[in-house]
């Protein structure tokens, strides 16, 4: 589930934040991709996160792709509005 992805995605020393989405794909239907915004003064490649991810979930939970952004829409309660993550990048 994005949660629980999310959730292993922030506790990685570069991240500030992060957010999940499905996004198509060939053989699973649908695959995880991330958006994340990097601590101020912090390097993460694309690569090292994903191998951060796959080590801790089962292999079709993996990160299919990651995608470093300055802001991640949010309601004014914080909740992620994944709708908008998708309008705006998939």
């Amino acid at each position: 589930a994005p949660a629980e992805l999310e959730s292993i995605l922030r506790s990685h020393p570069a991240v500030q934040d992060a957010a999940v989405i499905g996004v198509p794909h060939e053989f699973y239907g649908e695959a995880p991709k991330a958006f994340i915004i990097r601590k101020s003064g912090q390097t993460t490649s694309e690569e090292e996160l994903q191998d951060f991810v796959a080590g801790q979930v089962a292999g079709y939970k993996k990160i299919e792709e990651v995608m470093f952004v300055q802001d991640i829409p949010k309601t004014a309660s914080g909740k992620i509005l994944r709708k908008d993550l998708k309008k705006i990048y998939a």
